[in-house]
């Protein structure tokens, strides 16, 4: 626990830690390989996202990421 902070070093910024907060983030599908894919966020800044949990997926595809890891898809 960081003493600026009784939550802990990374929420003192941000109001949460972006590693283990609860929000998933839809980010649109670049190009996809069988374990990463490159994604865009709604901002427009390019992630390496871990996609085996989720696979396959395809250019175009949205997938929720949290932490770097798609934990599930968005839409049909």
């Amino acid at each position: 626990m960081s003493p600026e902070s009784p939550l802990g070093p990374c929420e003192a910024d941000i109001g949460h830690c972006i590693t283990c907060s609860d929000e998933g983030i839809p980010m649109r599908v670049l190009r996809a390989g069988e374990d990463l894919a490159e994604c865009r966020d709604d901002a427009g800044e390019l992630h390496q996202v871990m996609v085996d949990l989720v696979a396959p997926v395809g250019s175009g595809d949205t997938v929720l990421v949290h932490a770097g890891v798609a934990i599930g898809r968005v839409g049909p």
